[in-house]
């Protein structure tokens, strides 16, 4: 009898452990990762604000509110045409949004001072947005064009893919103080009024990646993409058609790659790149065309453009120097530089130009190699022309700030000419500047295709 009554102890102790630890285990998964789904007209927030790091919000429907993520891992996910409209301004309660007159739409944002934008604490982490159409968010208020649609702040590894932001006359999608920023396969149309950019890359950021993305039709003084006092950004495959400039690179900024990008009908340069103090910039592989500047480079030195295709613009690739904002420094190889006709007129951009292929003016220390340029012949008012232009700026003689810079140190080396007007014009100013081994026919002096 005791053996059968410490038998069934045995087994009830067995019984017992094994269910705490079957209830143990249960506790352990329930602390993982969670979904939770918000419906139309559910608040975005109040999820955001019950959920875990690391859980994932699927959020259907339209929603009118201004949301801001603070936790590590949070996962929005738009679902079935999720829509995020611009909320009356009054309503406009998150902390980006006070600050910059919002409202926003989602800020991602890490431990901040949002007055002075100094870190207080850690970034917030691997942050998601992904899903949604954003419409109706404007400019207002004191922060000026510092609204944005997306916002990243002080985060890391954080991703906004497959959005689409439609008609905002804000800036779409920025990213400020933050690392390894990734913005992906997003879809941004600008509004006729809008005075912003599309996606903006600022503010001591690093290593942020801007891919795959479509931005079209922000406006003549708009950028698609703009990066400033930055490093190591790289603006790759994306397609950028009818804004202002295509990326716009200024103050500061080290370290830029533009990679096999696609950049049309821009209305003032497809690259446009100017100071103080941008540096070592990579340009490889785009394609750009329709404007009146291809790549237009000022008051920037260091880097390499290579095997890009640039044509039918007024000008193909110019770089200009100015009295204070010397440029040079530059390798320019295996580009193709092809039949940049059109006529841009000086009632528009200060100058007549047409008909340019590459034009150093004023520039210094340029190395031109294995480039071929053809076709680049004037239709219209100019004052030089040909498939490589050296020579002092001929826009601005006679100007305080510009026009004397005489051009110093160029090598045109072993570059294939055909059919332009002329093949290579220099002007004989400078020093130190070599012509040699170019396959050409016409130059201004005539001997230098010999």
């Amino acid at each position: 009898m005791r053996r059968v009554i410490l038998l069934l102890t045995v087994m009830a102790t067995t019984l017992v452990l094994a269910s705490g630890v079957a209830l143990a285990l249960t506790k352990i998964g329930s602390a993982g990762a969670q979904s939770s789904v918000v419906g139309p007209g559910e608040s975005i927030q109040k999820a955001i604000n019950a959920a875990h790091p690391g859980d994932t919000i699927i959020v259907r429907g339209v929603h009118k509110e201004d949301v801001v993520i603070r936790k590590d891992g949070i996962k929005l996910r738009g679902e079935d045409n999720a829509v995020i409209e611009a909320p009356p301004r009054a309503k406009a309660d998150s902390p980006c949004s006070k600050v910059t007159g919002g409202p926003e739409g989602i800020c991602v944002l890490g431990d901040v001072n949002l007055k002075t934008g100094e870190l207080t604490g850690p970034r917030v982490s691997d942050v998601s947005v992904s899903g949604f159409t954003f419409r109706g968010f404007k400019i207002k208020g004191p922060g000026g064009d510092s609204v944005d649609v997306i916002d990243v702040y002080a985060a890391r590894n954080a991703t906004v893919v497959g959005n689409r932001l439609i008609g905002n006359a804000a800036i779409g999608i920025g990213a400020g103080r933050s690392v390894n920023t990734t913005v992906a396969k997003n879809h941004l149309i600008g509004s006729p009024k809008n005075v912003s950019k599309g996606i903006n890359v600022d503010n001591r950021d690093r290593n942020t990646k801007v891919v795959n993305n479509v931005v079209r039709r922000y406006p003549e003084f708009t950028n698609a993409i703009e990066v400033e006092e930055v490093i190591n950004t790289t603006v790759a495959g994306n397609d950028l058609i009818g804004n202002g400039t295509g990326v716009f690179v200024e103050q500061n900024t080290t370290g830029t790659k533009i990679l096999s990008n696609d950049i049309s009908r821009s209305g003032f340069a497809g690259i446009f790149m100017t100071g103080p103090k941008p540096a070592n910039a990579k340009v490889v592989g785009n394609n750009i065309s329709g404007g009146p500047w291809g790549i237009f480079v000022e008051d920037v030195h260091r880097g390499s453009f290579t095997g890009n295709q640039v044509h039918d613009n007024c000008a193909g690739m110019f770089f200009e120097a100015f009295k204070s904002q010397p440029v040079g420094g530059f390798a320019l190889n295996s580009n193709t530089v092809t039949d940049n006709t059109r006529s841009c007129r000086s009632a528009k951009f200060e100058r007549n130009f047409a008909g340019i292929g590459i034009a150093l003016l004023g520039a210094s220390g340029m190395r031109l190699t294995g480039n071929h340029l053809s076709g680049n012949v004037p239709s219209g008012p100019t004052p030089v022309s040909g498939g490589v232009v050296v020579s002092k700026d001929p826009y601005f003689r006679g100007k305080k700030f510009a026009g004397t810079q005489k051009p110093k140190n160029n090598s045109v080396i072993a570059n294939h000419f055909g059919r332009n007007k002329p093949d290579i014009f220099y002007d004989g100013s400078g020093s130190g500047n070599q012509f040699r081994a170019n396959y050409c026919d016409t130059s201004v002096p005539t001997s230098l295709c010999k």
